[in-house]
């Protein structure tokens, strides 16, 4: 643990002197997200990787993310604070066994969720987040035989919602499958007057009691825009900081997870990241997100095909 070092101060004066911005996920904690040039969810993240002329991208978020960075700005230094921040829903989808899942399936264009690694990006024809995965799902024709992967929660929110059929790999988010439809209930007992609302990840059974469901940038602006006053957010409860900033006469109640013994539910992956790995990785400008060039010149045309999408 470093003491007596103002960490906000020294990495104002270092993203300064070395040309860098911090981009910074939802779920980030609340003192990292202030500090962030850019705040936003998995889309806004790559806009902006794609956009920006620093010549250092740290990216507060995990893995896959930075990798994302990486794949559209090769020629920027791309840092993670903490190069442990995985995500479980990209590790249940490992690109060997994606890679024979496509090939058995031939005549099938592959849809993939942006929480994936890059190696399964170079799979896909289209990679979609789940702000812009209807919009680009109903880009094809009706009878398009489409892949999806790897999220089958949403999956399976996109098929219900487009009438589609799309074949869904069998991954899943820790953090949104975790979700207790039990314990949500007895928090609208308690507050009748709040809100549901969830993000696609979840559970069917979770989604069918939600008053909105939508990507984390669509939850943060409903709930700016709803006249109601109360809230129960069903996603990663590092969202609720922004949310608090942008209505603060409003109250925002975490969902809970089945472990009876966490109020909230936390990204475990998420949370590596802290204020003292940002200044330590902007100081040494390590840990370094890199890609395999061969993969990059493959993973590369579906994001940017999903850009352009957007």
């Amino acid at each position: 643990m470093i003491s007596n070092v103002d960490f906000i101060s020294e990495i104002n004066r270092m993203r300064k002197e070395k040309n860098a911005v911090i981009l910074a996920h939802f779920y980030q904690t609340g003192d990292i997200q202030d500090l962030a040039d850019c705040v936003g969810d998995s889309l806004a993240l790559a806009q902006w990787a794609a956009e920006t002329s620093a010549d250092i991208i740290v990216l507060c978020g995990v893995h896959f993310m930075g990798e994302t960075a990486k794949i559209l700005s090769p020629e920027k230094k791309v840092l993670i604070p903490d190069l442990d921040a995985g995500c479980s829903l990209a590790e249940s989808c490992p690109a060997g066994e994606f890679e024979k899942f496509v090939k058995a399936r031939p005549g099938y264009q592959v849809i993939s969720y942006v929480n994936t690694t890059a190696a399964v990006k170079a799979l896909t024809d289209v990679v979609v987040t789940s702000t812009n995965a209807r919009k680009i799902v109903d880009t094809f024709p009706e009878d398009a035989k489409l892949i999806f992967g790897p999220d089958r929660n949403l999956g399976n929110y996109i098929n219900g919602v487009t009438g589609r059929r799309m074949l869904l790999w069998d991954g899943a988010c820790h953090v949104h499958e975790q979700f207790s439809l039990e314990k949500i209930l007895e928090l609208k007992k308690e507050h009748p007057e709040a809100e549901v609302i969830a993000h696609p990840e979840c559970k069917q059974p979770v989604l069918t009691i939600a008053d909105f469901i939508g990507s984390t940038a669509a939850l943060l602006k409903y709930t700016e825009q709803s006249p109601k006053a109360v809230f129960i957010v069903t996603t990663e409860s590092g969202v609720i900081h922004e949310m608090r900033k942008r209505s603060p006469q409003k109250q925002f109640i975490p969902a809970p997870p089945n472990d009876s013994t966490c109020a909230c539910n936390e990204c475990s992956f998420m949370r590596l990241n802290t204020m003292e790995k940002l200044y330590l990785c902007l100081r040494d400008e390590t840990p370094e997100i890199f890609v395999d060039p061969a993969i990059r010149e493959r993973a590369v045309k579906p994001i940017q095909r999903m850009l352009e999408l957007s």
